[in-house]
């Protein structure tokens, strides 16, 4: 008998923060699928990258089916399984992203733009999900800071605000009506950075990964990884980059406050409401494993010198 996620991810785990609207969801998949809206997505292409060998990982990579099979995106449905299932209604081409707000050179980049504004690194990283699981991902892109800088920051940016795509045709969670409801989120979907959190050279701009370009499940054609905070602050399917001089409000957090900050950095010290963050299951694995603070990336301390890391959830 070959074992689902479902059947190995303990509880609080897979039931997680969808579990107060988990009939809902199911309703409207029923609703989606009979509209005909299910569609898988199509095999994404081979993209070209240089290793990078500063950004290595002591563990092999996930396997690329279970990294593109169960995974959250809530534009596309609340179960691990819809991504896959409904994300062949994603058109990543043509697509465009705007990058404004405190800039002196606000801009509009077109996706293969994007794709040659940086050389094209592949960085292995760890993914930590704020549900409880893991996954090591060897994901190709460029510093966020490459664009960044191309904008040129005026000296009131403080933040950086993430937007992905609102279009219901797309994203039929994004449909009026409890399907809509996708997870109690206000779309578009929105995350954010502070001004040296996005410019730190972990927070990759990313269009691919296991060197193809980036699957419609995952975010394509562009999305960020910021490997030190849980995975939901990763925003996938980008296209407006905007820079803030106030804190950026957030999916999650403006969702439900008291369980998902801005910061949302990977803390084993700090559990979520719900379940504890001390340990985490990697993907492929049985056995659980402790959460590194920041998720092993201590590099970025600096960042929060000073602060109580606690108050960084």
């Amino acid at each position: 008998m070959k074992l689902r996620y479902s059947d190995i991810t303990p509880e609080p785990t897979y039931l997680n923060r969808r579990a107060f609207m988990v009939g809902i969801g199911a309703l409207a998949l029923g609703a989606c699928a009979s509209e005909g809206d299910a569609a898988p997505p199509p095999e994404p292409g081979p993209l070209k990258a240089t290793p990078n060998p500063a950004y290595k990982y002591p563990d092999p990579p996930t396997k690329y089916e279970s990294a593109t099979t169960y995974n959250n995106f809530y534009e596309f449905g609340t179960d691990k399984g819809d991504p896959v299932a409904h994300a062949g209604s994603l058109r990543p081409r043509p697509w465009s992203v705007v990058v404004d707000g405190l800039v002196a050179k606000p801009q509009r980049l077109d996706i293969d733009e994007i794709l040659k504004l940086a050389a094209l690194e592949e960085r292995v990283y760890s993914l930590r999900c704020v549900e409880g699981w893991s996954m090591v991902i060897p994901w190709i892109g460029y510093p966020v800071a490459a664009v960044l800088n191309r904008a040129e920051p005026t000296s009131k940016a403080k933040y950086v605000e993430f937007t992905t795509l609102k279009d219901p045709e797309q994203f039929p969670a994004q449909k009026p009506g409890l399907f809509g409801f996708g997870g109690g989120l206000d779309w578009p979907y929105t995350e954010g950075l502070r001004l040296d959190e996005a410019m730190h050279p972990l927070t990759l701009l990313t269009v691919g990964m296991y060197g193809k370009v980036l699957p419609h499940q995952n975010g394509a054609p562009v999305r960020v990884v910021i490997p030190w905070k849980y995975g939901f602050k990763s925003a996938k399917s980008i296209v407006r980059i905007r820079l803030t001089e106030a804190e950026p409000k957030t999916a999650w957090n403006k969702a439900q406050p008291s369980e998902y900050g801005f910061y949302s950095n990977v803390n084993p010290t700090v559990d979520h409401p719900r379940w504890s963050q001390a340990t985490e299951r990697r993907i492929g694995e049985f056995r659980r494993r402790k959460t590194q603070m920041f998720n092993g990336y201590d590099q970025v301390a600096s960042l929060y010198t000073g602060m109580d890391l606690k108050k960084l959830y």
